[in-house]
């Protein structure tokens, strides 16, 4: 029950103290002018103001309302990484306990785990204050406790932009004095031409030992530097000193380069310890020669192709003069030059990345031996393409050649000319370059091409057959021949596609795909083990030819393991997308395969210091009254396990001391050596009102007439 005197004037407020003005003025005349009963008249007077000001007694009836605590638990990277989780638990345990102790108050918890956008990708325990403030009356608000290793990065500058009248602690997960080091990449390529060799910069720096009275480590660090699995060089480099380190590119696509950072004695982390860098190699204008046996309608249909590709660079012949053939034109009235056969098959043969042979039949324009260099030059890695006319099945054949060694496929000498409709093979439903072609239908129904009209039969020997003709006759071949590639197409009309013949069909997907296939495109390769971050998940793939598919081993930041089974979503093709909790670099491997990727954003911000810390919250912290304290004990520790047979994987040993917790009414100074406060903020809600007049009509009236009787008494005697 709480009791208050309150006013409710008859007549307004201004006219009240109108009244009460001019009432003053009367009182001060009557004792100014003298007189009996002059006291008497005042009081009357007086009297009757109060009685006309309604005096009310208020009885409230009140329900206290209990205080609310929040709790901030920092569940962020650097405390993840650290292995300071366990510690955090017993602080989260321990703060419980403590508070259930404490009649009349509430606990809100909160978790902070993922960055926020204005916190630089770092530590934002003070947008989370604010996300759970929201939801709290600033009347019931007894404090903020912040359970954090100190890495915070969203400090506000000034704290009145807190908006709180409550204090705020800070509640230290760590020990003083720790020590770590870390791999920072300053400057790194993002693309380089395949064949060449980029310069990196990195730096290893150490942090932390300052809180504790030890110096920081600065012993010379040994690094690891390792490309896709394979290390290429181990180096001693100066701590806080800028070096360079060089990034090949051995191939197109994603080329990754981890550097590690061997650990030293008594670190605090080794998530910290590699660096990835991830560059893209891209080809430099891909070198093609187009030999074209002879003019056909498909010629010009290749010579486009080729050309539309801004990374291709073509060379084109076409063979229409025989070098042994001498008329006597003049050489100036002559439409082309000799084929400059020594020229390209023997000095400049190694810089053309494709060759392809269009309807091609042998003319006397290259001697035998040039076919040797050929077939050499796609041992060695190079690619060949034949796209077969009428003269494969001829005494003027490639494969009368020495060219017939490498090739998937032999003439029988007969073609089969009747309308037939490309169909995809079992091998080309998985395969890439055939793989979801547009128009391909299924398995069940088949592709709705456009008919071609010729076919050349062969005896296949080796390689993939993708496409089939009439009578599951081999019409695309794909072969690899030591370090090289071989495509066969065992027609000469793939060209009606592109005329839109019957409905036309995927003429430039297909033989795009074809040519960088031949020309290693990874993206294209049949058999392939791929991993991307996006978000915060990690996105698997595996491009394999087999019905089946092991299951895939990841390994995380930390060290832990585990397998994932992958999904088919189409022939030829597995996916799965898992969660990646914490951000950095994780590897995962099936069976000889594997691949690294990065995910998340690993900021600068959470991993370039995350050594234990008070120094960052404690200006704000005691600006509110509140106290900064470290919850391990001398005792505890945090420390590294490594396995030998699996990656390091982070334990804990830690023992939680807090402070004790005092609900004291609100001060300057809310914390001290040993014990933290809460603001006792006494609210309550109304839940019943009850009002008694003071002066009530008759009681006034009496109280009038005795006094007046008074006055007339006094003056009589």
């Amino acid at each position: 029950m709480n009791w208050t005197i309150e006013f409710a004037p008859f007549m307004g407020w201004p006219f009240y103290w109108a009244l009460v003005l001019l009432a003053s003025l009367v009182m001060l005349a009557v004792l100014w002018g003298g007189g009996r009963g002059r006291v008497l008249r005042v009081i009357a007077l007086a009297a009757l103001v109060f009685a006309l000001a309604n005096p009310v007694l208020r009885k409230e009836q009140r329900r206290p309302l209990p205080n609310v605590v929040l709790v901030v638990v920092d569940q962020s990277d650097s405390q993840k990484l650290t292995g300071r989780l366990p510690l955090t638990e017993q602080v989260r345990s321990e703060l419980a306990r403590k508070f259930a102790a404490i009649p009349n108050l509430q606990v809100r918890w909160i978790t902070a785990a993922k960055p926020a956008p204005e916190s630089g990708e770092g530590t934002a325990l003070f947008a989370a204050v604010n996300r759970g403030l929201s939801h709290i009356p600033a009347d019931r608000l007894a404090a903020v406790v912040m359970v954090t290793d100190g890495q915070v990065h969203d400090v506000p500058a000034k704290v009145h932009s807190l908006g709180i009248k409550a204090p705020l602690h800070g509640i230290i997960t760590g020990r003083k004095g720790e020590t770590d080091r870390r791999i920072e990449v300053l400057k790194a390529p993002r693309y380089g031409l395949v064949g060449s060799v980029g310069k990196a910069r990195l730096r290893v720096s150490s942090s932390g030992g300052a809180q504790g009275g030890k110096a920081r480590d600065l012993r010379p660090a040994k690094i690891n530097i390792i490309r896709e699995g394979r290390k290429l060089e181990t180096r001693i480099v100066e701590v806080d000193q800028s070096f360079e380190i060089d990034i090949p590119f051995p191939h197109a696509g994603t080329n990754i380069v981890e550097v590690e950072l061997a650990p030293v004695a008594d670190e605090l982390t080794e998530a910290n310890n590699r660096a990835v860098i991830v560059a893209e190699g891209v080809r430099e204008n891909l070198r093609v020669l187009l030999v074209s046996g002879e003019p056909h309608p498909g010629e010009r249909t290749w010579r486009n192709l080729l050309k539309s590709d801004a990374a291709v660079d073509l060379v084109h012949f076409t063979i229409l003069r025989p070098p042994r053939k001498q008329d006597g034109t003049p050489i100036h009235q002559l439409s082309l030059i000799a084929f400059p056969t020594r020229e390209l098959f023997s000095e400049k043969l190694e810089d053309f990345d494709l060759i392809i042979f269009d309807r091609y039949k042998r003319r006397g324009v290259l001697p035998l031996f040039y076919f040797d260099n050929i077939a050499e030059y796609v041992r060695k890695g190079g690619a060949i393409l034949v796209a077969a006319g009428e003269a494969f099945a001829g005494p003027r054949s490639l494969a009368q050649t020495p060219l017939a060694q490498i090739l998937p496929a032999s003439p029988t000498g007969r073609m089969t000319e009747v309308p037939y409709r490309a169909r995809t093979t079992k091998e080309g439903w998985r395969h890439p370059v055939t793989r979801s072609l547009p128009g391909a239908g299924d398995e069940r129904t088949g592709p709705q091409w456009g008919r071609w009209l010729r076919i050349i039969d062969a005896e296949y020997h080796s390689g993939r057959r993708l496409l089939r003709g009439p009578d599951d006759k081999p019409l695309l071949i794909l072969d690899r021949v030591g370090k090289g590639r071989v495509a066969m197409l065992l027609s000469d009309h793939a060209w009606l596609w592109a005329r839109r013949y019957d409905g036309g069909g995927p003429f430039n997907d297909l033989f795009r795909r074809l040519s960088h296939w031949l020309m290693k495109e990874p993206d294209l390769e049949e058999e392939a083990l791929t991993a991307k971050g996006q978000g915060d998940k990690l996105v698997i793939e595996r491009r394999s030819m087999s019905d089946r598919v092991a299951d895939v081993e990841v390994t995380g930041p930390t060290g832990q393991t585990s397998k994932v089974k992958l999904k088919k979503v189409s022939p030829g093709l597995w996916r799965a997308a898992v969660e990646a909790p914490i951000a950095g670099i994780y590897r995962v491997k099936s069976g000889a395969r594997e691949a690294a990727a990065h995910v998340g954003k690993l900021s600068p911000k959470e991993v370039a210091a995350m050594t234990a810390t008070d120094q960052h919250l404690r200006p704000i912290v005691e600006a509110t009254g509140g106290g900064i304290f470290w919850a391990a004990s001398a005792a505890s520790k945090v420390k590294t396990v490594r396995d030998k047979d699996k990656a390091a994987r982070a334990e804990a040993e830690t023992t939680a001391k807090l402070p004790r917790i005092a609900l004291l009414p609100g001060g300057q100074r809310m914390s001290g050596e040993g014990w933290l406060g809460l603001a006792d903020r006494k609210a309550y809600v109304v839940q019943g009102v009850k009002l008694t007049p003071l002066v009530s009509g008759l009681i006034a009236l009496a109280v009038a007439l005795m006094l007046l009787a008074g006055t007339w008494y006094r003056e009589g005697h």
